[in-house]
């Protein structure tokens, strides 16, 4: 018999940004948010965003990045904490690890898609 919860919640959502098709997976395991947001219909480069725990300024939370897997370049670190700085804070400061193959990566697309992925809210 199945259960009426599962153990693993995920949503998928698919719109255009900039005439894009883009396509947002977000999965909700028990000590991360897995979030894939593509353009191209792969992974793509891999990301960790992890609370800072170092910062002073409760009223200001910081994140660190990481590439896990990935070209590691400056403007990756600069999406993944505009993409998914507001995930890791709304689900209890919990890391999140964000999966970025994009093809527009404009501020505008980067705006549409912080919208998309906040639709797909499973934490």
């Amino acid at each position: 018999m199945a259960s009426p919860n599962p153990v693993i919640k995920s949503k998928q959502k698919v719109n255009e940004v900039n005439g894009i098709l883009t396509q947002v997976v977000c999965t909700d395991f028990n000590n991360y948010i897995f979030v894939v947001l593509t353009q191209y219909g792969k992974i793509g480069t891999l990301v960790s965003i992890t609370p800072d725990s170092r910062s002073n300024d409760i009223s200001t939370p910081t994140v660190s990045t990481k590439v896990l897997l990935g070209k590691d370049e400056p403007l990756t670190h600069v999406y993944a904490k505009n993409l998914a700085t507001f995930v890791s804070q709304e689900a209890s400061n919990r890391p999140v690890l964000l999966g970025l193959a994009l093809k527009d990566s404009s501020f505008d697309a980067i705006k549409q898609m912080t919208e998309l992925i906040r639709s797909c809210k499973v934490w």
